[in-house]
């Protein structure tokens, strides 16, 4: 019996581990060089807001979001890796992404940021939509290029509205009921996570 459910254990164990992680990259050497191109290298860290800070850097996310964190990838203790991008000694920036449930599943945002944590590049590695190669064309994600987290601060997840720059970013899908509203919740949270781990030291 006990071998059977260390058998168990085994088989279960990358399922257990990816169900208690937070959003990793499919391809970190291959999707870094891409979202940076003269990069020489990176690091991987796993934070996690009861690491940095607890219910304080909860509240401060919460805050800057405008929404509570809450359901499986967004508790307190759910570990997020950031990956800080080299170019030879010297950072280029960092690369980090959010999982976030959306109208057809869970999907998966990724920000490409400068060291002043300038949005560089957007990447949607996981969309289940019909509508996903609309959200993944350029001409969707280029329009994230530039925007930080004070273009987000007055930006109303329940209204969809915010400033003008946000305001001209428009929903790509055909469909009536989409992801749109879920990525940039997704986008908001990534910045807001990072201004967390990462901007605020």
């Amino acid at each position: 019996m006990k071998v059977h459910v260390f058998l168990l254990f085994i088989l279960l164990f990358p399922i257990l581990i990816s169900a208690a992680t937070g959003c990793d990259l499919n391809d970190p050497d291959a999707d870094i060089k891409r979202l940076f191109p003269q990069s020489t290298g990176y690091k991987t860290a796993y934070l996690s807001l009861q690491k940095t800070g607890g219910s304080d850097a909860l509240k401060r996310v919460e805050k800057s979001l405008g929404d509570k964190l809450s359901g499986t990838y967004e508790t307190i203790d759910v570990p997020y890796s950031v990956y800080t991008v080299f170019k030879g000694k010297d950072v280029l920036g960092y690369v980090h992404g959010v999982n976030q449930k959306g109208q057809y599943g869970g999907l998966q945002v990724f920000l490409a940021l400068d060291n002043r944590g300038v949005i560089s590049n957007f990447y949607l590695q996981k969309l289940s939509s019909k509508d996903a190669k609309y959200f993944k064309d350029k001409k969707f994600t280029s329009q994230f290029k530039g925007l930080a987290l004070v273009d987000f601060s007055t930006y109303n997840l329940a209204t969809g509205k915010g400033s003008s720059k946000l305001n001209a970013i428009k929903d790509p899908a055909t469909s009536p009921k989409s992801d749109f509203a879920a990525i940039m919740r997704a986008v908001k949270k990534n910045l807001s996570l990072m201004q967390e781990f990462v901007f605020k030291k």
